[in-house]
């Protein structure tokens, strides 16, 4: 009797440690999740309240204002044309914003993009006479990058930046060889005797790459048409200069591919004689940014690139 006793006071024991333990362990999982909460707020309610502080900053003193274009120029990114053109719109319309400054560092990328934001120049220049634009390269302004540049009534750039780089480029890859080797079949069923243009499953066909190559330069031409447009007379034009060579600063000065070299600040400081800059630049919604930083997004970006690859035959052209 007395060792069964002992017994149930064992299992009594274990049971009610077992349950205290369980209850630490809810807490602990109540506390975390309070504390990613916390600091999802914490984080949203700084990006606010920096976006105030930014907008509050050049309330009534006069500034440069500055636009930042970084990275791939595409949909999605941070350099797509809505984020910059929003960015631009702001900046023309404070009337204590002396001047834009376009601060650029990007390797390029769509020239639907590109286009779309030198119109957008052109349109707030034009609604804004005495407001002037200027373009300050860091590292990199090529291609789409530099088109957007020519738009700006000033280049200037670091002696070691890289600029110009004024081409079209579409690069994709042939897959039938392989396909052969290996014993696959490719069945493709098409209305329209060109759907499958450029299928990278199949053999590429003369006449599929003479079109194509004529929509490179047509583009490659607007291109040139802009950035004649925007650079004029400054222009020392010669064989390379439109062939898609990318040039250092100081090559692209003495081609009047910019107007002179120096830094943002020297910019803001010296040519427009409004130190004080305020940052316009569109941000992304916090909470989208925070998620895509913790990685959450990978897997859907990396299923959404093989579905391009397997969907679009000709990769659409890329100003770089």
């Amino acid at each position: 009797m007395d060792t069964s006793s002992k017994e149930w006071q064992i299992l009594e024991k274990v049971a009610l440690e077992s349950f205290k333990e369980q209850r630490r362990s809810r807490r602990w999982g109540i506390f975390f999740k309070l504390l990613t909460f916390i600091y999802i707020f914490a984080a949203i309610s700084l990006f606010v309240a920096g976006k105030d502080d930014i907008a509050g900053l050049g309330g009534d003193e006069t500034h440069t204002a500055l636009v930042r274009i970084h990275g791939p120029i595409m949909a999605e990114a941070d350099a797509s044309a809505n984020m910059i053109v929003g960015g631009l719109r702001d900046a023309f319309e404070n009337d204590n914003a002396k001047a834009v400054l376009l601060a650029i560092n990007s390797p390029g990328g769509s020239p639907v993009h590109a286009g779309y934001v030198y119109d957008e120049i052109q349109r707030l220049k034009a609604i804004y006479p005495d407001k002037k634009v200027y373009a300050v390269i860091s590292d990199l302004g090529a291609s789409a990058a530099y088109y957007i540049a020519a738009a700006a009534d000033e280049i200037y750039a670091d002696k070691a930046s890289l600029v110009g780089s004024i081409g079209v480029i579409s690069a994709s890859f042939g897959f039938d060889r392989v396909m052969d080797k290996m014993g696959v079949d490719r069945r493709v069923i098409t209305a329209g005797a060109n759907k499958a243009f450029l299928d990278p499953y199949q053999p590429a066909k003369e006449s599929d790459k003479v079109f194509w190559q004529k929509s490179l330069e047509i583009i490659h031409q607007q291109f040139i048409t802009q950035v004649k447009n925007g650079r004029g007379d400054r222009l020392k034009e010669s064989d390379d200069l439109f062939s898609g060579l990318i040039w250092s600063g100081e090559q692209a000065l003495e081609m009047g591919l910019i107007d002179g070299l120096g830094s943002a600040g020297f910019v803001a400081r010296d040519v427009i004689g409004a130190e004080d800059i305020i940052d316009y630049s569109v941000q992304r919604d916090p909470f989208e940014a925070f998620i895509k930083k913790m990685g959450l997004q990978a897997g859907a970006s990396f299923a959404a690139g093989l579905m391009q690859q397997a969907h679009i035959s000709a990769s659409s052209p890329v100003i770089r």
